[in-house]
């Protein structure tokens, strides 16, 4: 069974990417034999569109309301027999799986599309494509082209598996607002050596970039009646951080975890600011307080607190709670800290709660009610015994985000790299005003900190007879209280996209979909039962009415008919 072309196609417009994956396939046999459609995509993609061609004829995946879906398959197949199709392979990518017998001498076309709106972080914009065709491929091609009316700040590519030969496969064109970016390999230059028939195409092939921001009250773009609205300030005055690092050491961190643990530890020591204020809180069973205060981040207290990191052992339970209350309490009862500063735990665990508070529920509750919305907490999860549920729920109850630590070599550096991205907060309390009356199904539009690096993206529909869409940024800096004004010429901002011949039409509005629906199921995750069905209902509405997987929809695969009937296609999710 021979890939003679595989094709990845992705259009970015203003940070949405649209990426079309077409493999071909030829069954070189005199038998049949089965052909396999293997992807990883990223998991903050939906994917919205998947078909089969089999000798010219088509098998559409259809996109249902996943209990509908479920219930339909069950029937279809006898108990027991599951396919899934998607699954998560690492921290960042999921795997969709799709295998057909095909007659020998058959084609077959398959042809998978995903969405997904890219994330600043840390300063730029990441396109992660992966590569694993695990075969010579004839026609291999990977085509990317960005459109950013901002214009493109800079643009680089990189990948885990380029060599000198392969570079000269890679072309790159930019101008101020567009980019191109071909790899097309020949088989040649694929392969591992020349006798042997093996690729060296086996990895990630990355695109990062970032725009240009001048307007200080962000960037609007328009579309059919739809807007999206990216705000980026630079060059502001950093918050001083108030932070407490609560620190899971039960018996289940031995080993490879605590040393991790110490190393990225280390590291974030060095990385404090002078002005910040820190803390440590160990746990197990028993919850030990490093000092009883926050102490200023001098070179002489960041030392000690290097030679304390490095005495840490693992044994004993998880005391979650106690460990959490008495972080609340610390930042409570402290008077010397600076009056605009910004408070935060950060919690590292790799457990259940197993001593002190058992009962999840109870705990959410109690450390909702202690933060009362003073503090933002962060919860990092630590490989997969962590009931990341819990983690993430009491993270977006109390202003902050949970994350999963991949217990592999690289541990360390995702510990790092998470507290980058929280480690230079410059605004708190940001609300994006727009007109009332004039504006339906708006996005999330106050935020409780803007971290540098990241960017705050809100979207929603205009009504029809606006001329002008007046925006107001209402945000405190370290210094000051801002207010930003813009107004934006709606005719004006359509036309920028009028001529663009690789645009989707309706990409903001899709954006809009895709914000919305990730919002929808972020909020459900903190809500009580009967509002968390409500946003449920308006998530489900919208991946339906857009065709996109999400955690509530799934594709139904169809098969030819002598086969096994349809293959189920369902989006993992973190908390599994």
């Amino acid at each position: 069974v021979e890939i003679y072309s595989l094709y990845v196609d992705c259009k970015v417009t203003s940070r949405f990417a649209h990426t079309v994956i077409t493999s071909r396939i030829v069954n070189r046999a005199n038998e049949s034999r089965e052909a396999i459609f293997e992807v990883e995509l990223p998991k903050t993609a939906f994917i919205s569109n998947f078909s089969m061609s089999i000798d010219g004829k088509v098998y559409p995946g259809i996109i249902k309301e996943k209990a509908a879906a479920q219930n339909e398959y069950d029937t279809a197949v006898s108990q027991g027999q599951s396919a899934g199709l998607v699954k998560i392979t690492d921290r960042k990518l999921e795997q969709f799986h799709v295998s057909v017998s095909i007659a020998a001498a058959s084609k077959v076309t398959f042809e998978l599309t995903y969405e997904e709106l890219l994330k600043r972080q840390l300063g730029k914009y990441e396109l992660l494509i992966k590569v694993r065709p695990k075969q010579l491929v004839k026609h291999f091609k990977i085509d990317v082209h960005i459109f950013e009316p901002q214009g493109i700040h800079f643009l680089e590519t990189d990948s885990t598996f380029m060599t000198n030969e392969l570079t000269e496969a890679l072309t790159k064109v930019q101008n101020e607002t567009k980019a191109r970016i071909l790899f097309n390999p020949t088989i040649d230059q694929q392969k591992i050596n020349s006798e042997l028939d093996e690729t060296l195409l086996n990895g990630d092939f990355v695109v990062r970039y970032d725009v240009k921001r001048e307007a200080t009250a962000g960037d609007i773009q328009i579309v059919n009646g739809y807007f999206v609205h990216y705000f980026a300030p630079q060059e502001m005055p950093v918050f001083p951080k108030n932070v407490i690092f609560v620190i899971d050491r039960s018996g289940s961190m031995t080993g490879r975890k605590i040393e991790q643990t110490r190393d990225a530890l280390l590291k974030i020591l060095q990385d404090l600011r002078l002005e910040d204020h820190f803390s440590f809180i160990t746990f197990s069973n028993k919850v030990v307080e490093w000092k009883s205060s926050l102490l200023p981040a001098t070179e002489e207290n960041v030392a000690s607190a290097a030679a304390f990191v490095q005495t840490l052992t693992a044994r004993g339970g998880t005391d979650i709670n106690g460990a959490l209350l008495a972080a609340v309490s610390m930042l409570e009862k402290d008077e010397g800290l600076p009056e605009r500063s910004v408070s935060m735990i950060i919690l590292l665990t790799d457990g259940q709660p197993t001593s002190g508070e058992k009962n999840v529920e109870v705990i959410q509750e109690n450390i909702q009610k202690a933060i009362n919305g003073k503090y933002a907490l962060f919860c990092l999860g630590f490989g997969f015994d962590v009931s990341y549920k819990f983690l993430e729920k009491m993270a977006l109850s109390n202003g902050g985000i949970a994350r999963r630590i991949y217990e592999n070599a690289d541990a360390a550096l995702q510990l790092q790299g998470f507290y980058q991205e929280v480690a230079t907060p410059i605004l708190m309390q940001i609300e994006m005003q727009y007109p009332e009356n004039a504006i339906e199904g708006l996005t999330k539009n106050n935020f409780k900190l803007f971290f540098e690096g990241s960017e705050i993206i809100v979207s929603g529909k205009i009504s029809n007879d606006l001329d002008l869409l007046p925006v107001e940024i209402k945000a405190q800096s370290h210094t000051s209280d801002l207010t930003l004004k813009e107004e934006a010429n709606v005719k004006e901002k359509e036309q920028v996209f009028q001529n663009q011949r690789y645009i989707f039409g309706n990409f903001i509005e899709r954006l809009w979909a895709y914000l919305t629906i990730q919002q929808l199921l972020g909020k459900a995750i903190s809500a009580q039962e009967e509002d968390q069905k409500l946003l449920e209902a308006q998530a489900l509405n919208l991946s339906l009415q857009y065709s996109f997987v999400t955690s509530l929809t799934s594709m139904v695969v169809t098969k030819p008919s002598d086969q096994q009937q349809e293959d189920l296609a369902n989006k993992p999710t973190e908390a599994g």
